[in-house]
């Protein structure tokens, strides 16, 4: 495996969406591109189903926002989730540590950045990705739930993106969580006002459950997601000639 300090941040995303290239180094690109998705579906195919827990990076043990990601990461392992997150520190960590220590697996998808970029102790799996707009994907492909928790510009990026997806149908309606009400009020008042001024339907506020409860939370995924969707743990079989394996 290769150390942290193999893996530099990516200068190919940032040149691409600043305008026209010359067409080889765009096709280029896409082959990175393409090496970096089948490096990641074939690191993360036996890892589901999964909740994804979004959040803060900067929060540290010794606040309540970790501790509730803690137990959130413990009570997702304990419905039989794998718990995947941006693999980082903060909620990330917590919410990995959770289901770590409860006896649940545990993933990350790390992004290359200049800072907050080494994986937490707290993975059976992770996969450092050098593009924003892959590791997304990957959140998102391989869950079945989306937890949000406290966290800045990051977490509603990727709050939103859920969302988009979800309310376009592109992904099924997985149930989305927004926890902490105290936190996340002025963030909900800007979604009513949008329902008010008939930017998004009202109907879209079904897309999202606000609590402050982890027994809540548990039982809304439990009812939105597992029975839902009639979740069970996938059994792929991994193929030796792909030097695949389980886990």
């Amino acid at each position: 495996m290769k150390k942290l300090s193999q893996y530099r941040l990516s200068k190919d995303e940032s040149a691409f969406v600043q305008g026209p290239l010359s067409r080889f180094k765009e096709l280029v690109f896409t082959f990175k591109v393409q090496y970096n998705f089948i490096k990641a579906f074939r690191k993360m195919h036996f890892i589901g189903p999964c909740v994804t827990v979004f959040g803060s990076a900067r929060f540290g043990p010794e606040m309540d926002h970790y501790q509730d990601a803690e137990r959130i990461g413990a009570a997702m392992a304990k419905l039989g989730f794998t718990v995947m997150t941006g693999g980082g520190p903060g909620i990330m960590e917590a919410a990995n540590k959770g289901a770590y220590e409860a006896g649940g697996y545990s993933v990350g998808c790390n992004i290359v950045l200049p800072v907050e970029q080494k994986p937490n102790p707290y993975l059976h799996k992770w996969i450092y990705i050098p593009y924003f707009f892959v590791r997304k994907v990957i959140l998102v492909k391989y869950s079945f739930a989306f937890i949000v928790m406290p966290g800045g510009i990051g977490t509603l990026d990727e709050l939103f993106e859920a969302l988009t997806l979800i309310q376009t149908k592109i992904i099924a309606g997985f149930p989305v969580v927004i926890f902490d009400t105290e936190y996340h009020k002025n963030l909900c008042e800007h979604i009513d006002m949008m329902v008010q001024h008939e930017s998004i339907s009202p109907a879209d506020l079904q897309l999202l459950f606000v609590t402050d409860s982890v027994p809540d939370l548990v039982a809304h995924i439990e009812n939105h997601a597992i029975k839902k969707f009639g979740l069970r743990k996938i059994q792929y079989k991994p193929k030796w000639w792909f030097g695949e394996r389980s886990r």
